[in-house]
């Protein structure tokens, strides 16, 4: 058998690998676009073996294990870094403030934070800074005590600015910001926020100079050209609006802060179906799609873009997100009453903690704009109310149902009156309410634990809706009445007082801003109720019982009288007939 020989001359050319640092560096590149992160920071190990005194090697490394959670072993190789490699490298500092920050080491994210600001020359980070201090001031429930942003003069008083803004400080803002605005005039950001500030208080030529300006040194700024689409809209300008709309139209940020300024105007400018789209796309980014906040307001594209199905997923991931926070309950109500019956307008894009801060916007909006608040959100909250508030929610949305009654609402107040774990007081006031909207039927209610029937003719209607907004001290007259009187009348004649009282506030309105001395008005409550059932009394029995005066109560019930005609119209049997002694509704 032969060997093979080679012949000479013909020798294999072969391309050796030059495994040095670089080759490392762009296997690292590689694994990261496959979401390798394992072989990743191999290869990034292998490219500090190769070059041990390179810093960016070593915040490469220390990015990946960020990326996988693992903030704490990336903090150490950046504090190596700064410690050893180049303490000039100064974007550490900021690296290990978000590292901090995910771990919720928020006192240590704010020095690292803080000496980036005030350290670093490039200032590469700066918006991302801004937007962390905002976050930390949030965890940390105090301002951040910066005082000097070495990249860039300007940002930490822009930011007091923003803060100034926010809190409707709007003249301390404008000197703020036209100081940065003249100082700085590269800094758009500043301009932008003082074209708002104009705004607000009605400089509305001052506003379009301001953002002019902006557009004059950078012609497709994104905030810029969203506030003049704005301006546009609310003023009516409808040839300048329709040239602009296109353009925003046309564009799709990148960055969230843009994505989401252009989506929230969008939204503004009745373009619902765009600003879900921009609304959607925030969605699909991993931190920023837990916001409750970005939930809501993608829930309120759909809903006003007609995707009734799409809103009702985001407003059920919105209580996910805060399951203490009321407004996903409140728009879930509302957006079953929309499915039958659209809105009048559209839902606004606006985010308030509670639902009766939303219900005041409203409101006020309403009363601003000269137009009656739309029935449906009164309706919705209601039945929010009526399930979910507060004693003071509940009153609230009883007295304002004259704006949004129909057979739900009373098919709802009438199971109210059968609730054993309720106010009896706002169960009376239940009771004129729907007798004040023509109920006619006899009422089935528990009070005091009882189930009784109250005739509707024997049921005062309430003449002043306004009584909600009077002297807050008609209450305590009515608590007072009901804790002196619990132990010698029963509930039935307990209720007798109660609507004696509502029915003459109701129709004596003009005499509540003479309300004082609540004591002499609650005995003489209690003595033309004694009256009414023949208990013995008299104005001294009664004066005594309350602590004031024979001649103060007698002059109470005269005024009583006068408005009312006690003892002329209330000489029948009782009001109520107790037609279930023996059943006690009590939870």
């Amino acid at each position: 058998m032969k060997k093979n020989k080679r012949v000479a001359g013909q020798q294999r050319e072969y391309t050796l690998l030059q495994l040095d640092a670089n080759f490392f560096y762009e296997r690292a590149i590689r694994s990261l676009d496959r979401f390798h992160y394992d072989k990743a920071l191999k290869y990034f190990q292998k490219a500090v073996d190769y070059e041990p005194n390179n810093p960016i090697n070593y915040c490469n490394m220390a990015g990946v294990l960020s990326e996988i959670g693992k903030y704490g072993e990336s903090n150490t190789i950046l504090q190596k870094v700064i410690n050893e490699i180049d303490p000039d490298m100064t974007e550490c500092h900021f690296y290990m403030a978000n590292n901090f920050a995910n771990m919720e080491f928020f006192e240590d994210a704010e020095r690292e934070l803080l000496h980036y600001l005030q350290e670093d020359e490039e200032g590469h980070f700066l918006e991302e800074a801004e937007e962390m201090i905002e976050f930390l001031q949030y965890e940390l429930e105090r301002p951040t005590p910066l005082t000097k942003v070495k990249a860039r003069a300007g940002v930490y008083e822009h930011i007091r600015a923003r803060e100034l803004l926010e809190d409707g400080k709007f003249v301390e803002a404008i000197e703020l910001l036209e100081t940065i605005s003249e100082e700085h005039p590269d800094f758009l950001a500043a301009s932008n926020n003082l074209a708002l500030a104009y705004y607000y208080i009605g400089l509305a030529d001052e506003a379009k100079r301001a953002i002019e300006a902006v557009l004059e040194r950078d012609p497709v700024n994104l905030h810029a050209l969203c506030n003049l689409a704005i301006f546009y809209h609310y003023e009516g300008r409808q040839e300048e609006l329709q040239q602009l709309t296109p353009v925003l139209a046309k564009l799709d940020p990148f960055y969230q802060e843009h994505l989401f300024k252009l989506a929230t105007t969008m939204g503004i400018l009745k373009d619902h179906t765009t600003a879900l789209r921009h609304f959607q796309r925030l969605m699909k980014h991993g931190e920023v799609r837990k916001d409750p906040c970005l939930c809501h307001y993608t829930a309120v594209a759909a809903c006003n873009a007609g995707k009734w199905e799409l809103a009702e997923k985001y407003w059920l991931m919105h209580r996910t997100l805060d399951e203490q926070s009321p407004l996903s309950a409140y728009f879930l109500l509302l957006l079953k009453l929309v499915q039958e019956e659209p809105l009048q307008g559209s839902l606004p894009y606006s985010y308030y903690e509670s639902v009766e801060e939303q219900m005041e916007a409203w409101e006020h909006q309403a009363h601003e704009r000269g137009v009656e608040m739309d029935p449906k959100l009164r309706r919705a909250y209601f039945f929010w109310a009526i399930d979910h508030s507060n004693r003071e929610g509940k009153l609230k949305s009883i007295y304002n149902l004259e704006h949004c009654y129909n057979e739900e609402v009373e098919q709802k107040l009438q199971q109210f009156l059968l609730r054993g774990d309720e106010d009896d007081y706002l169960k009376r006031l239940v009771m004129y309410t729907l007798r004040s909207m023509g109920m006619k039927d006899a009422f089935a209610v528990v009070l005091g634990g009882k189930l009784l029937q109250v005739e509707a003719e024997r049921v005062p209607t309430l003449e002043s809706s306004s009584l909600i907004h009077s002297d807050p001290l008609w209450e305590k007259v009515a608590e007072l009445t009901l804790a002196q009187t619990a132990k010698r009348y029963n509930v039935i004649q307990q209720h007798d007082m109660i609507t004696l009282w509502v029915n003459f506030l109701s129709k004596g309105y003009s005499v509540m801003s003479k309300l004082t001395k609540i004591e002499a008005w609650a005995a003489a409550l209690e003595y033309l109720i004694a009256k009414l059932y023949n208990k013995p009394i008299t104005y001294h029995e009664a004066a005594l019982r309350y602590g004031t005066s024979i001649t103060t109560v007698s002059k109470r019930v005269k005024e009583i009288d006068k408005v009312l005609g006690v003892k002329n119209k209330l000489k029948d049997a009782p009001w109520l007939v107790d037609y279930s002694r023996k059943q006690d509704y009590r939870r």
